[in-house]
């Protein structure tokens, strides 16, 4: 495929192969491909948050070297890239997740003009599968008239996942500074109500895609295995939340998980997995595209860029 100023894919080749440019975010900034898949990572923007919406329950003692070694003002707005994963294998076109919309932050919201950049329009897409129904993963699904924005599109989501969001008690029992999470969520899933599939924890949804329970950073979390013969990519979702803290002291809890000590647990087991057999990843809030590794690095692990 042709490179051009704002789009930079890499052609398929034997074995995954990997492309990548450097400091600065282009939409699709990653891309790699191995068996008859292509993924990219586009970006939806960032956000901004409070240092107190993940850091808020860490011990603090610990929390201020770690974040000085790694050049992180305690102080500072938190800035996490948004990766939307982008999957094309055969007819299929897979997104996981949707990004932000217009409705949730203003630094957010970039998906369409990144889906632009690599050629896809909405109808393009076959199937959207949605790791969670947080605003940044979920919101983005409607377009300006809230119509469902990718109306070709077959909507998945894991069971669990779906219940929790779509009850109209959540309301009321999720947390007060996430109650327009739920709000919003339910007002999504009754959209799309008549075009959801539902799919449980093992289950491989579409060829060579498996669903892996992750939860805790909401009630019913999936990452996803990619898979071509011996070669995968785990799309990873928000159960590993950032490339600093998440990496280093996995088993601490974090402000942005909605359970933290489960978040906190299955954080631990998956990047003991993912190291151990030297897995690659994509997380929706990592630097660089979010497509890298994990590696040991003492008692905790540290995220290496593909391409570092």
């Amino acid at each position: 495929m042709d490179i051009t100023r704002r789009t930079f894919l890499h052609g398929a080749g034997a074995g995954l192969a990997l492309s990548g440019i450097g400091a600065h975010r282009a939409w699709a900034e990653t891309s790699l491909s191995f068996g008859g898949m292509q993924v990219q990572s586009l970006s939806d923007g960032h956000l901004v948050l409070p240092p107190d919406f993940i850091f808020g329950p860490m011990p603090q003692a610990e929390l201020a070297p770690l974040l000085a070694e790694r050049g992180i003002d305690p102080g500072d707005p938190l800035t996490p890239e948004c990766n939307v994963t982008l999957l094309r294998d055969g007819e299929r076109v897979v997104l996981f997740d949707t990004g932000a919309g217009n409705a949730f932050q203003p630094s957010a919201g970039e998906l369409l003009d990144a889906l632009d950049a690599a050629g896809v329009a909405p109808g393009d897409v076959t199937h959207v599968v949605f790791t969670h129904g947080h605003p940044d993963h979920l919101w983005g699904v409607l377009d300006d008239f809230d119509d469902p924005l990718f109306s070709e599109a077959e909507h998945m989501m894991g069971r669990a996942e779906w219940d929790y969001w779509y009850n109209p008690e959540t309301v009321n029992t999720i947390d007060s500074g996430r109650t327009a999470f739920a709000v919003g969520a339910r007002r999504r899933l009754e959209m799309l109500e008549d075009a959801i599939t539902f799919f449980d924890d093992g289950e491989e949804i579409l060829p060579g895609v498996a669903a892996r329970a992750t939860f805790g950073h909401s009630p019913g979390h999936m990452a996803f295995e990619l898979r071509s013969g011996t070669e995968a990519v785990m799309v990873v979702g928000d159960s590993i939340g950032n490339h600093h803290v998440a990496f280093a002291r996995p088993g601490w809890n974090s402000g942005s998980d909605q359970d933290q000590e489960m978040a906190a647990a299955t954080r631990s087991k998956l990047l003991d997995q993912l190291a151990h057999e030297q897995t690659r990843l994509i997380g929706f809030h990592l630097p660089q595209g979010g497509i890298g590794r994990a590696e040991r690095d003492g008692d905790g692990y540290r995220f290496v860029p593909e391409g570092a």
